[in-house]
């Protein structure tokens, strides 16, 4: 039964990481969404934005 216990999770960890290689090859990314800055925000997001007027009270959580 201890067997089993050891077993098992790293048998289901094995499967994890086999579907996960699996979905690479079946849905490849372009190279231009990898190489994307993490830090930069979308440039969608940067043009509908548009700062707060100055003398305008924080808006409450």
């Amino acid at each position: 039964m201890a067997m089993l216990a050891v077993l098992i999770p790293l048998l289901m960890l094995g499967v994890v990481l086999v579907l996960g290689r699996y979905e690479e090859l079946l849905l490849p990314q372009e190279d231009t969404d990898r190489r994307e800055p993490a830090g930069a925000p979308p440039v969608a997001a940067t043009a509908a934005s548009s700062p707060a007027p100055a003398g305008s009270p924080a808006p409450s959580p």
